[in-house]
């Protein structure tokens, strides 16, 4: 499978500082909407929409139409996966 084709995983997706920002803001809100999150980025809305497909791809956001708004909420879930990974090797490494 080429790169291109690759899913991408949680490691991949919270890489990027943007994402990672995304992801603090969305954690200080039940739900937020696309409108309220781009005033803290200095890019386009088609950027951070962008990135917030990233982050949905492997599950750290959820989406929901309310009317013709899009609204935005965490899911903290797969971040597991960092959490074990770090644990494996803080056990390891003792």
């Amino acid at each position: 499978m080429s790169d291109s084709n690759q899913l991408r995983d949680v490691f991949d997706a919270i890489a990027d500082p943007t994402r990672r920002r995304l992801i603090r803001l969305l954690a200080e809100a039940e739900e937020i909407p696309l409108h309220e999150l781009m005033p803290q980025f200095e890019m386009g809305r088609t950027a951070v929409s962008k990135h917030l497909t990233i982050l949905k791809e492997v599950g750290l956001v959820y989406d929901r139409k309310v009317g013709r708004e899009t609204r935005y909420r965490l899911n903290v879930s797969p971040l597991s996966e960092i959490q074990d990974w770090v644990a494996f090797y803080n056990k390891s490494g003792n």
